[in-house]
């Protein structure tokens, strides 16, 4: 049967319907078995079939499901607490993903700079960067491809090469900026690692200049770099931080951090909202993903088992000069190719391993956090016959 009969075509699916989940596995409809390196697209941070999830879910249903955020709820403030507790931020707004959360930490970063000053609403973004598919965060994102066909765009928007200190000086002499947004690791750009220079040059510039900086960790974060937040790893601390995917543990939730004085003297009520955002529920999944993953062993062992990934793609590079480099840290590894990973996708999955492509030649790893050495390595046995049967 063509499912996709049913849906307006935004996602090329094929093969047969998922069924069930079970740690680092899923099955499908017709019984076939996948080792999942793509993790709902590193959402399901905790695998599949998380006893601590699924009573999680039982125990608050039976309690409240839905209450509108005119009114406080439990889960809720707990969870506030928790992000606070474990991070730089004093002020907490949920939403429900990942670009709501930069829609959100935009619209704050302008709502601050223009109660300073009435012309500067520029945001800067960079090039290759990914932050989401709604207009303000779709716009930010730096690649050409996902702005066609959407015009116009919003304005107020600029972008800067990564990692070029003088390039990006060049562009913010262009306009009052009241914000950079960036990945610390570019997910979906080609996993590509900012650099600790250019991460103090513009927490430099910001400083100086009263400007926002927003960090997205909708993907780095929440202890895929190895660290609980990416920031960690390169001790320059953000003045938003916006949090998203494993977050609410398989079900939406998003959230931005902030700094109390970039929101608590310019947003009023009113101002923003949202009517699914912190959903109890979500908001009690969030709780139990942070209670397991903000764990000095837990993180330890994710960042372990990517070094060790990292060094087993290193040594499979030595006899397949088809992978370019290795980038990344924790689990969200990427291994750049010489050509498009889409076969090498299709093929893997086939036999039974599922990955993501990030930018135009790379392959991202972003398996569950909980994925046992043995599984990584049964992954990239899967990955070393795929390559050598696209050899011939």
């Amino acid at each position: 049967m063509d499912y996709e009969e049913f849906y307006v075509p935004t996602f090329a699916r094929t093969g047969s319907p998922i069924e069930r989940g079970e740690g680092v596995y899923l099955f499908d409809l017709d019984g076939k078995k996948y080792l999942d390196c793509a993790a709902g697209i590193a959402v399901n941070a905790l695998g599949y079939g998380n006893k601590s999830l699924e009573e999680t879910i039982e125990k608050q249903a039976k309690k409240i499901i839905h209450v509108s955020n005119l009114y406080f709820h439990k889960p809720n403030i707990d969870l506030a607490e928790t992000l606070i507790e474990s991070s730089f931020a004093d002020k907490i707004f949920f939403c429900n993903s990942g670009t709501e959360a930069n829609e959100a930490a935009i619209k704050f970063s302008r709502k601050y700079s223009s109660s300073k000053k009435a012309s500067k609403t520029a945001i800067l973004s960079f090039y290759d960067s990914f932050h989401g598919r709604t207009y303000a965060s779709m716009t930010a994102t730096g690649q050409k491809s996902f702005h066609e066909g959407f015009h116009p765009l919003p304005q107020g928007f600029f972008y800067a090469p990564f990692n070029d200190i003088e390039a990006t000086k060049n562009v913010l002499e262009s306009a009052d900026f009241s914000a950079i947004i960036l990945e610390p690791i570019q997910a979906e750009g080609g996993v590509c690692e900012a650099n600790l220079e250019f991460l103090q040059f513009l927490r430099k510039y910001c400083d100086e200049n009263d400007t926002v900086l927003i960090f997205d960790e909708i993907q780095c974060g929440i202890g895929r770099s190895g660290k609980l937040w990416a920031y960690e790893n390169y001790g320059v601390v953000p003045d938003m931080l916006t949090a998203a995917k494993p977050l609410g543990g398989g079900i939406p939730l998003g959230a931005v951090l902030a700094k109390e004085k970039f929101v608590s003297q310019t947003i009023k009520a009113g101002d923003h909202g949202t009517t699914f955002g912190g959903n109890p529920i979500a908001c009690a999944l969030g709780c139990t993903v942070f209670s397991i993953v903000n764990n000095k062993e837990f993180l330890s062992e994710v960042a372990q088992k990517g070094e060790e990934l990292k060094q087993k793609l290193a040594e499979i590079q030595k006899t397949h000069d088809e992978i370019i480099a290795i980038f990344g840290r924790g689990l969200l590894i990427g291994a750049q190719l010489n050509f498009d990973p889409k076969k090498v996708v299709q093929k893997a999955r086939e036999k039974g391993l599922l990955l993501a492509k990030s930018g135009k030649n790379t392959l991202r790893f972003i398996p569950p956090l909980i994925i046992s050495k043995n599984e990584l390595d049964e992954a990239l046995n899967i990955f070393v016959s795929v390559l050598d049967e696209l050899k011939i």
